[in-house]
């Protein structure tokens, strides 16, 4: 960093990615604010620098180890290794900077006294995390799986055992089913679809509810999905279509292999023919003389590829739904919560895999919903979009979103060869 890049920080005051500080505060003050810039998408302290950006410079003569060897390895855990950087200001004023990545092993915490507490980042403050915040650093940093946790309230009779069977027997082809009540709860206890507390009956798990519950959202607001037309390209004019969509992710089959055929719809499939009549028409000409064809805004393998990737892949302490939008000219499937700890847009394109919720993304691979190498994003999303549409899909990453932007085929553009 140069001193005009400097000058530009200051000018533009504290944010939720920089924080002024002096260099004569305790060493738990700084660590503080470096723990709640880890916690967030990382960022800078800048020494030396009073609150309202005018520039009293460093006063320790040993900044750089005190910042190192007493803030981080004593006050910071786990532990961080930030860029350090000391600028020089004017006449002998120096500036330090300390710059710190987004966390990898969240949450981060700060150790002082007999207490750990976690802080996050709220516009130009730091503040400690309250439960949910906290509940969604560890989610993010792969020490929880909200996936796992138990659904208060139910019990084995709120999942559809008909799906239930066809999934062991006709999906995963177990030759023997479980004979009664207990021997299904053990069964799925081992799935990681039921959960069997210490204390108290055993109940479904959010992954279990999600995938096999008959209504999931009696007990889980968050499950379903909220579908919204729009005939302009924004929200400003009355919906044409407006619903929240209740179910079972998951479709009931009946056989195997081959002589598999789908005799209940999931609520991807239910979800898919809510929007079809908004998103499809069918053609003036006749295909064979016989039948209308029906042409499509969207690939349906990149439609379907993308919905799916917003139950599988989002944040479950989230008490948000799933959110799909059609506008104009574009569709939007918003998924709650950013992205797990280290993932990136540019990782996501790449094809990396951090699978959020490892339980829903194996079910869903087993009913073909999902692709097997995790690689839909790359295969199926950008190139037909591309070739469909002739061109690419957006992707926004927001503090407690992710969004998969669509943009819809003109009207009366001609079929891609």
């Amino acid at each position: 960093m140069n001193r005009q890049d400097l000058e530009e920080l200051i000018r533009a005051g504290e944010n939720s990615g920089v924080e002024f500080k002096r260099d004569d505060i305790r060493p738990e003050q700084l660590a503080r604010e470096i723990v709640a810039l880890a916690n967030f998408r990382g960022g800078m302290v800048l020494l030396g620098v009073e609150d309202d950006g005018t520039v009293t410079g460093l006063s320790r003569p040993d900044v750089e180890p005190w910042v190192m060897d007493t803030v981080l390895a004593r006050y910071v855990h786990p532990q961080i290794l930030p860029w350090y950087e000391e600028i020089p200001w004017e006449g002998d004023l120096r500036v330090a900077v300390v710059r710190v990545g987004p966390g990898t092993a969240r949450p981060y915490v700060l150790r002082h006294g007999d207490r750990e507490d976690i802080y996050v980042r709220v516009g130009s403050t730091s503040r400690r995390a309250t439960r949910e915040q906290q509940a969604r650093l560890f989610e993010s940093g792969g020490l929880l799986h909200a996936e796992l946790l138990p659904v208060s309230g139910t019990t084995l009779s709120d999942l559809d055992r008909d799906r239930l069977e066809d999934y062991l027997g006709g999906i995963i082809g177990e030759d023997t089913l479980p004979g009664n009540a207990s021997a299904w709860v053990e069964r799925l206890t081992g799935l990681g679809l039921m959960v069997e507390p210490e204390v108290g009956a055993p109940c479904c798990s959010v992954a279990g509810l999600l995938l096999f519950g008959r209504s999931p959202r009696r007990a889980l607001r968050q499950a379903g999905a909220r579908w919204m037309s729009f005939a302009g390209p924004t929200m400003e004019v009355q919906a044409r279509d407006d619903t929240i969509l209740d179910g079972p992710l998951v479709a009931l089959g009946k056989g195997s292999d081959g002589n598999r055929r789908r005799v209940e719809d999931g609520l991807i499939e239910r979800l898919l023919d809510r929007m079809r009549p908004f998103i499809s028409e069918d053609s003036a000409v006749l295909a064979d003389g016989l039948r209308r064809e029906r042409t499509w805004r969207y690939p349906v393998p990149a439609l379907r590829e993308a919905i799916v990737n917003a139950f599988i892949h989002r944040d479950w302490t989230s008490a948000l739904e799933v959110e799909v939008v059609d506008y104009s000219d574009r569709l939007e499937v918003t998924s709650p919560g950013a992205l797990p700890n280290s993932m990136t847009i540019a990782r996501v394109l790449a094809g990396q895999r951090t699978p959020r919720n490892p339980i829903l993304v194996e079910v869903m691979r087993d009913y073909g919903y999902a692709d097997a190498r995790g690689m839909g994003v790359r295969r199926r999303i950008v190139p037909s979009i591309r070739e469909f549409t002739g061109r690419d899909p957006t992707f926004e990453e927001h503090e407690d979103r992710f969004k998969v932007i669509l943009p819809a085929r003109a009207v009366g553009a001609p079929d891609p060869a």
